[in-house]
């Protein structure tokens, strides 16, 4: 039936421009039934975390605006997908569904198992890449394998370029009668008591217009000092995109567009491929979020200490610049990307805990937290994964903060119980003179913890159980 309506199924594509299914869907001249399904079920223990679901609920509430404003609403819905969409098409006789893809593990088999159930009912079935510059499928080595080195995956991406154009926001919306949906406010998404999240709101613009306005600043006031600024803790010269690209507020087929006509950056652009990559990685490697992919590293002699997590879950090892990283992630949702390796690096080698506890928290934590870029990126400061950094690379928290954090204004930041401190002891307060700490009005072990690991005795223990993996690690592909 040619009025038969189309669903058009938002996921982590919550925009309007540069929507290929919504496009398409537009393009159909059939009545649109705008659609968004929070589900829980299907991701298992991949269910979207406490920080992400904040900004979920902003973005959809932004989405719905901006669709209000073009006519139609949004519906929402909550319940397994694989469910909800065949029992929306039964209730509206839709003729079609359209959906841009995820990579998810969980995602893929859903979509996988979804299409045929649809187009066995006469529906027509359609889903887009939205997401990426190219399909993961799409790129294989010479020998028709998985890229598993960066360098080599990032020539072929710019070798093919980006072909297409980003494609126009409708300028209308024509909706099919009204459905029948939840409300967003009773799915709970925002956190009440204790409202954590309070500081999130100064923070962010969730939604495409905050996503184009972040885009817009980047462009204007950090693109051309990308390359040098980027790993400076105290500055803002990263784009902040991450929370953006994640919800699908902005494509990176428009961030490819806009860094090139606003005269390049390279770096910035690599960035993009790190996150092609990622993606690349957990398509074809669906266990990387669960299981290492480097099997020596299954023989790893990793530490069960609850309270060492603990402390570097709080912010509270000693080390002002892991812990200044860690309060900035528990106040704002976010965490500087040299943060983040830093971080991460303190955990697993100073600690020697499993990244998979680092990649749950983070994942709980972020706003901007990610399947693909999570566990990839774990895996890699671990040494278990693709590219992975040399097993003898361990951060030396103090001078990571010296050089990063020259200046001491992150750490003072987050950590105003040094704030006195001068330059010279702010990544080291241990190094402090008695009057020194007393000028600075720090009494160490009350106002700031004593070290829970020293860096010497920790990197020679990390050196001695990565040195037992090489061997092994040698005859892996």
């Amino acid at each position: 039936m040619p009025d038969a309506p189309a669903i058009v199924w938002f996921r982590q594509d919550l925009r309007l421009a540069d929507n290929p299914a919504l496009d398409a869907a537009c393009k159909s001249q059939r009545p649109l039934i705008l659609l968004y399904v929070l589900d829980d079920e299907t991701p298992g223990r991949w269910r979207t975390g406490a920080a992400s679901r904040w900004w979920l609920h902003r973005s959809i509430e932004a989405l719905a605006e901006t669709i209000a404003k073009r006519g139609a609403s949004l519906t929402l819905r909550r319940g397994r997908a694989d469910q909800q969409i065949p029992l929306l098409v039964e209730q509206t006789g839709a003729g079609a569904v359209y959906w841009n893809r995820q990579y998810e593990p969980y995602a893929v088999d859903r979509d996988r198992l979804l299409k045929p159930i649809l187009r066995a009912k006469g529906v027509v079935v359609e889903s887009f890449n939205a997401a990426l510059l190219h399909e993961p499928v799409t790129l294989r080595t010479k020998s028709g394998e998985p890229y598993r080195v960066f360098s080599p995956f990032w020539r072929a991406i710019l070798a093919r370029g980006v072909a297409r154009a980003p494609l126009p926001t409708p300028k209308a919306l024509r909706q099919w009668g009204g459905v029948e949906g939840n409300a967003l406010r009773d799915w709970n998404l925002l956190p009440a008591s204790p409202n954590w999240a309070a500081e999130f709101e100064s923070e962010w613009a969730p939604g495409e217009a905050g996503a184009s306005a972040a885009l817009q600043r980047f462009l204007s006031e950090k693109l051309a000092g990308y390359f040098e600024g980027r790993d400076q803790l105290g500055q803002r010269a990263t784009s902040r995109l991450s929370p953006h690209l994640h919800f699908g507020e902005v494509s990176p087929v428009q961030i490819w567009r806009a860094v090139n006509e606003a005269g390049g950056g390279d770096k910035f652009l690599s960035e993009i491929g790190w996150r092609e990559f990622s993606s690349h990685l957990l398509l074809h490697f669906p266990t990387l979020p669960e299981k290492n992919l480097r099997p020596a590293f299954d023989a790893f002699p990793w530490r069960h200490d609850p309270g060492a997590l603990a402390a570097w879950q709080r912010g509270v090892t000693g080390y002002p610049v892991v812990d200044a990283a860690m309060r900035e992630l528990w106040a704002t949702g976010y965490m500087h990307n040299r943060a983040r390796m830093i971080a991460a690096s303190f955990l697993l080698k100073h600690l020697l805990i499993d990244w998979r506890h680092g990649q749950d928290w983070f994942w709980d934590t972020l706003v901007d937290a990610d399947l693909a870029n999570n566990s990839a990126s774990w895996q890699w400061v671990a040494g278990s994964g693709a590219d992975a950094a040399p097993y003898f690379r361990i951060f030396n928290p103090v001078t990571q903060g010296q050089r990063y954090d020259a200046d001491g204004a992150y750490v003072r930041r987050w950590l105003p119980e040094l704030a006195a401190l001068p330059n010279a002891l702010i990544h080291a307060p241990w190094e402090a003179s008695a009057a020194q700490l007393a000028t600075a009005g720090v009494e160490l072990g009350r106002d700031y913890p004593h070290r829970i690991v020293e860096h010497a005795e920790a990197r020679a223990r990390a050196l001695a159980a990565f040195k037992g993996l090489s061997s092994m690690r040698k005859s892996e592909p």
